[in-house]
């Protein structure tokens, strides 16, 4: 995220902040219907990933808007960091719960994923439709050669702002050899590296330099709601135990729904209580969470095939919202494929809906059960040690991410490797596809070298695959 400018002295308040009678003088709250379109706009602008959706509610929110100040945000943003699932996504239902308590919370996080919801759902019934065309075959093998010049570039900023001890460096690397060379689960990683973390934070404390919220510059302009504006609840046992009954109660009665009404073994409910897991297991955002996905809806369900798992995150890269909506297309594919005595349409959207739900419902839980002990955990320094290891591995798992998509993007052909502890998959050099290769290595220029945008880079490389698809080139 680019550093924010210069504090400015405010003037008047923005139009769209009012002082309710009753209040002091400076007591500002923001109109909850004023809240409701600035939430809609900013999920219409969310491309790009967590740090370009976390840039976008850092310009309307802290600098154009000024509702919530700079350290605020990132106190936010640092907490959003400790859970699974995606932070921008937290981020967004936290700043509405500190603006308009649960109903601000449940209005911007629910916002922020719904335009990809939408569009999302809808290329995958286009993919599913006419996937087998040479147009649009030609143009998912566009998007998904550029997709590996975007996960490398995931990669190196990762790495830049995590990597900043050898001992971090070392816990990356470990977590790349034992995903990519030694087939170690993924939650097993994750949770080798947060215990190789806190060891580290307790007995070697300087491996891991580390810098609090309140060391950070508290730049940008003053914000027109006081702090002690802002909604705050006090960490009762009581509300504890409310929120977290509501939150299992909607997480878990959709799942044991469709168990009811389509089985114990229908593909529905295998990806209900998959993607439920993955929700409370994928630290470290979008890329980290794929990288679970594919091992598993790939490798072990069957759902998909490697290729069709690339492209679904060339989808996810083009429409608005997190990253990890590739999870609907994954089990659109799924379900359409085995949908049992329902209607394969009608099973698809059903699974996509069901899983999508599920996906997120646990960030919301997470965030609306853990904002008002979130001041206990600014200064947990073992919390703090765990997470930076956990981050560590996150960039191992980024990398391997990476190198399972070149492989299945770039051959046509692979061979498994599996021999004593070894378990990996080679490609068949022999099977290299020119046209995947080329469009990749434009990419990276335009990434790298032009610094073009995400979108933008993404739409020069549809173009150009489906420029070699019409002129007879092999592109699969």
């Amino acid at each position: 995220m680019p550093d924010p400018p210069e504090p400015v002295p405010p003037t008047t308040p923005p139009a769209d902040v009012s002082v309710p009678m009753g209040r002091p003088h400076g007591q500002r709250v923001v109109p909850f219907r004023d809240a409701v379109r600035t939430w809609f706009g900013i999920s219409l602008q969310t491309f790009g990933g967590p740090a370009g959706q976390i840039a976008v509610m850092q310009r309307a929110l802290v600098e154009e808007k000024r509702w919530i100040g700079q350290r605020r945000f990132l106190h936010a943003l640092n907490y959003c960091t400790l859970l699974p699932g995606p932070e921008a996504q937290q981020l967004a239902t936290y700043v509405g719960w500190l603006l308009h308590g649960t109903a601000g919370g449940l209005v911007a996080g629910g916002l922020f994923v719904l335009p990809g919801v939408v569009a999302l759902l809808a290329l995958s019934a286009v993919y599913v439709g006419f996937g087998t065309t040479t147009v649009v075959t030609a143009v998912f093998t566009g998007l998904a050669a550029a997709v590996l010049a975007i996960v490398v570039q995931a990669v190196l900023r990762v790495a830049r702002k995590a990597l900043d001890s050898r001992a971090l460096v070392v816990l990356a690397v470990a977590s790349f050899l034992a995903l990519a060379v030694f087939g170690v689960p993924f939650p097993v990683v994750v949770a080798l590296a947060g215990v190789a973390g806190g060891a580290l934070g307790r007995w070697r404390p300087s491996a891991l330099p580390q810098r609090s919220a309140a060391e950070l510059p508290d730049a940008g302009p003053p914000p027109v709601i006081s702090d002690d504006v802002l909604h705050h609840e006090a960490p009762t046992a009581r509300r504890t135990l409310r929120v977290l009954l509501v939150g299992l109660v909607a997480w878990g009665l959709p799942i044991a729904a469709v168990g009811v009404l389509t089985g114990a073994s229908s593909v529905l409910t295998e990806q209900g209580l998959f993607f439920s897991g993955a929700a409370v297991v994928t630290f470290g955002g979008a890329y980290a969470v794929l990288a679970y996905v594919a091992q598993q809806a790939v490798a072990v369900h069957g759902w998909l095939s490697p290729g069709e798992m690339v492209r679904g995150l060339a989808l996810a890269e083009t429409t608005p919202g997190p990253l990890v909506m590739v999870v609907q297309f994954v089990a659109f594919l799924g379900a359409y494929r085995a949908p049992g005595e329902l209607d394969p349409w009608v099973a698809a959207v059903l699974a996509s809906l069901l899983v999508t739900w599920v996906t997120f419902v646990p960030s919301f839980l997470f965030v609306l059960l853990g904002a008002p002990y979130i001041e206990r955990l600014r200064g947990n320094r073992s919390l703090s040690a765990a997470l930076s290891g956990i981050t560590a591995a996150v960039v191992g798992v980024i990398a391997n991410l990476g190198v399972y998509f070149a492989v299945h993007t770039l051959f046509a052909e692979t061979v498994d490797v599996d021999g004593g502890p070894l378990s990996l998959e080679l490609p068949d050099v022999s099977t290299l596809r020119l046209v995947p290769l080329a469009i990749a290595a434009v990419a990276a220029v335009l990434l790298f070298r032009v610094r073009w945008s995400v979108l933008r880079t993404l739409g020069v490389c549809a173009l150009l695959g489906l420029a070699a698809g019409l002129a007879g080139l092999p592109i699969s």
